[in-house]
């Protein structure tokens, strides 16, 4: 079975986008595997690595939503108050709100999630989505 190992990210500026994803990774736990002057990267368990690295060629972004390339990167979540938070959070590490936290019952009508964005074009997007007998979060 194919699995994600490790999500590579280009920033523009490394330590600017340490402090916007490390308050956003930390709050849903994942913990800072190495800072060096090349790269950091975080790491929750067996899931997913995320790792940021500076942009080779300067002003080449930032990246913008709907051209090829990066879409965004969902983050499931236990409940609506988790969404709520972690949109919470993003805002006060500098992150724009793309999308504040509502339901999107074109998905489904359990479907709540929040969208944020930083200066790079990087999205992310908090969501929960119950199974239909737990919709009560």
């Amino acid at each position: 079975m194919a699995l994600v190992d490790h999500l590579g990210i280009t920033v523009h500026d490394l330590s600017r986008g340490r402090a916007k994803f490390h308050p956003v990774l930390e709050a849903m736990g994942y913990t800072c595997g190495y800072d060096k002057e090349d790269s950091i990267s975080w790491q929750h368990g067996d899931d997913t690595e995320l790792i940021i690295f500076p942009a080779r060629e300067p002003q080449t972004g930032p990246h913008r939503h709907g051209r090829a390339g990066w879409q965004h990167l969902a983050f499931a979540v236990d409940s609506r108050e988790e969404v709520d938070h972690l949109h919470a959070v993003a805002i006060d590490a500098g992150w724009s709100a793309v999308r504040d936290p509502k339901l999107y019952p074109r998905f489904s009508d359990r479907y709540y999630a929040s969208f944020v964005e930083d200066d790079n074009g990087v999205r992310l997007e908090f969501m929960h989505n119950p199974p239909p007998e737990s919709a009560a979060n």
